[in-house]
């Protein structure tokens, strides 16, 4: 009898440590992964020229605070490790080297800035940490082949770039267009889709390019430069500082032209206020997310979600911004990626889920539009609605324009 209770425990205590190998064997984690944590590094610029981003940033540690408190991911706490670049792209490179080496995280999200993520690009596929969910539309950032660790959010620059032509050869066929751009990625890669987008009249219809430093002071001479043109539309490729001080100036100088403003700089708190909103009636841009000051969205229920969000975890933040709602957005996605990941934390597992995504709808995105991704495909929004502000809000008008696989 002894004998074969024995034979039992010893059955019994082989199964159980057969049953925890294997439970171990199915997780597998990465620097920065544990059972208890998953540390994920971000820089932002909390100050600087390009402040204005710094309350995205300050949403999304509101949202990973949010998830902590309903338990993690999968069990695991996130522990957000957030940096200020000052939007500066030395500083940038000196911060994700402390997060990579220093804190050891998983991975990064979310850095903000065409020339931030630009600067640390080539060391972070060098390093195979995953810069995940960029900041950023410039195409680089999509480009599977020579960066398969980078995969950016925003629409794609040059795809914006040629709905814009296409908007304007349909309803301004006879446009005499001055370019104002950031003198980086961001600048370029629009004026790339435009040129693309107007074909063989892009030559006939450009007739002045202005350029800026993010060092700049003002864009004033730019302005004026512009303006002596003769142009009567302004194809304004700005971030949110520089589109504000461009509003205020074309109000000064009484100039009118159609006005065509890049989504990055379309947020009504951050810059249609403050360049006063009669100054900034009329003007087009893009979008792909919800208007907070849109009535048709009032009792919508992502949008309940994110003003319940925002009521509880950012109480100090505007409940009507449009950049809020982008680090809601953006932040919902990487749970979604993190969820998916499972029990197999590891670098590469992370950006296995980011490029097969399908059909993923998020709280804030305008109906139709959904997220899908492949290994040959790292764009992940690829459809936008026009808008034209009435000088309260955005209003949209005509079709979800559909990128499709390879731009418009």
């Amino acid at each position: 009898m002894r004998s074969r209770f024995a034979q039992l425990a010893i059955v019994s205590a082989i199964t159980l440590a057969v049953s925890a190998t294997a439970a171990l064997a199915q997780k597998k984690y990465d620097s920065g992964a544990s059972d208890t944590e998953i540390k994920i590094g971000q820089t932002a610029p909390f100050s600087g020229p390009a402040s204005a981003y710094a309350t995205i940033a300050k949403a999304q540690a509101a949202y990973v605070k949010m998830i902590n408190d309903q338990g993690g991911v999968n069990g695991r706490k996130i522990n957000l490790i957030q940096y200020d670049d000052a939007y500066s792209p030395p500083k940038t490179v000196e911060q994700i080297r402390r997060l990579v080496e220093g804190d050891e995280v998983l991975l990064t999200f979310q850095v903000l800035g065409t020339p931030s993520n630009a600067a640390v690009q080539k060391y972070l596929n060098q390093k195979k940490v995953p810069q995940l969910l960029a900041s950023t539309g410039a195409d680089r950032f999509s480009d599977h082949v020579n960066y398969p660790w980078t995969i950016g959010y925003n629409p794609s620059y040059q795809t914006e770039g040629r709905i814009y032509a296409q908007y304007i050869l349909a309803n301004h066929p006879d446009a005499k267009i001055a370019i104002l751009f950031q003198n980086d990625d961001l600048g370029r890669d629009y004026i790339t889709g435009l040129k693309a987008g107007l074909g063989d009249k892009a030559k006939t219809m450009i007739v002045a390019e202005a350029s800026y430093e993010l060092t700049d002071p003002t864009i004033d001479s730019q302005m004026v430069k512009l303006k002596n043109s003769g142009a009567n539309l302004l194809y304004n490729m700005s971030t949110p500082k520089f589109a504000a001080q461009a509003i205020k100036k074309l109000a000064e100088m009484a100039w009118k032209p159609v006005h065509i403003l890049d989504i990055n700089a379309s947020g009504v708190a951050e810059v249609m206020r403050p360049a006063g909103l009669e100054n900034s009636k009329d003007i087009i841009s893009v979008n792909y997310g919800k208007d907070m000051y849109d009535p048709q969205w009032q009792n919508d229920e992502g949008m309940k979600r994110f003003w319940a969000f925002m009521d509880k975890y950012y109480e100090g933040g505007d409940r009507m911004s449009s950049f809020n709602g982008y680090g809601y957005s953006t932040s919902q996605l990487l749970i979604e990626i993190l969820k998916r990941c499972g029990d197999n934390l590891t670098r590469e597992n992370v950006m296995k889920q980011a490029t097969s995504l399908k059909d993923v709808v998020l709280d804030l995105a305008l109906p139709g539009i959904k997220i899908s991704s492949s290994p040959t495909d790292y764009r992940l929004n690829k459809q936008l609605q026009m808008m034209k502000f009435d000088g309260e809000r955005w209003v949209l008008f005509g079709p979800i324009i559909d990128a499709g696989k390879n731009g418009t």
